[in-house]
C-alpha cells in the first residue's frame, strides 16, 4: 500500500468521525489508567459495568488504597483475571502516592514501571490522556493493519512501529481510535463487513464479502 492510499483512508475515517474517543467511560486520567489496566482480555462494556460501581466509591489512588484489596476485588470480580488486576491496581496506587504525588505520569518509562502497565496500556494513556502520537496495537488494530495493508507485520511491536512511521502526522493522535472502532464494528475477525466499509476500495484485502 502506498502513502497516498493511507492518507485517503485516514481522511475518510476523519470525515466520518472527526473526534473519535475510547469507549471506556472515565472522568480523569487516573480513572482512564485503572480502566485500561482492567481492560486487558476484557471488553470495554464489561469494564464500564465494573467501574460504574467502583469509581463513585473510589476514584483516586488514596481512595482505592483505603478501600483495601478485598473490597477492590469484590468490586471488579466480574472482570477476567480480577484477582491479579486488583493486586496490580493497589500496588500502582501505592506507587502513584509515594513517587508521583498521586498524579499519573506523562512519561512512558514511569508508566511502564507501574504494576499491570505494559507497553500497550502506556500507549493508550499517553495517547488518550496526553495526546501523544502513540499507537496501542490490540487484536483489532493488528488485524485491520494486516488485512488492509496499512501496516503489515508478524508481531504487535512490528505493526506498532510501522503504523507510527507510515500514518501521516495529521492523523496520528486519532488513528488509534479509528482503527480500533473499524476493527470492532466493520473489519471484524470472522466476517468483515466489506460491503459496508468506507475504505473497501482502498483496502488490499482480496476476498471481500458482499453481504
Amino acid at each position: 500500500m502506498n502513502q497516498e492510499k493511507r492518507r485517503l483512508i485516514f481522511g475518510r475515517f476523519r470525515d466520518a468521525n472527526p473526534h473519535p474517543k475510547t469507549e471506556l467511560v472515565y472522568n480523569s486520567t487516573f480513572e482512564l489508567l485503572i480502566s485500561v489496566i482492567l481492560s486487558a482480555q476484557a471488553t470495554d462494556i464489561g469494564v464500564n459495568k465494573a467501574t460504574a460501581k467502583l469509581y463513585p466509591v473510589a476514584n483516586t489512588p488514596e481512595a482505592i488504597i483505603d478501600l483495601g484489596i478485598n473490597k477492590l476485588k469484590k468490586m471488579v470480580k466480574t472482570i477476567g483475571l480480577y484477582n491479579t488486576k486488583a493486586e496490580n491496581i493497589l500496588k500502582t496506587c501505592q506507587i502513584l502516592v509515594a513517587e508521583h504525588d498521586s498524579v499519573v505520569p506523562d512519561d512512558r518509562e514511569a508508566l511502564e514501571a507501574l504494576p499491570g502497565v505494559g507497553r500497550k496500556t502506556a500507549n493508550v494513556v499517553l495517547n488518550t490522556a496526553f495526546g501523544h502520537p502513540t499507537m496501542a496495537v490490540d487484536t483489532h488494530i493488528f488485524r485491520v493493519s494486516n488485512r488492509t495493508g496499512i501496516a503489515a507485520g508478524k508481531t504487535v511491536l512490528e505493526v506498532e512501529k510501522k503504523l507510527v512511521k507510515r500514518i501521516p502526522g495529521e492523523f496520528m493522535v486519532d488513528a488509534h481510535h479509528w482503527l480500533i472502532l473499524h476493527g470492532r464494528y466493520v473489519c471484524t475477525a470472522r466476517r468483515p463487513l466489506c460491503y459496508e466499509c468506507q475504505i473497501s476500495d482502498l483496502c488490499d484485502y482480496k476476498p471481500k464479502t458482499t453481504g
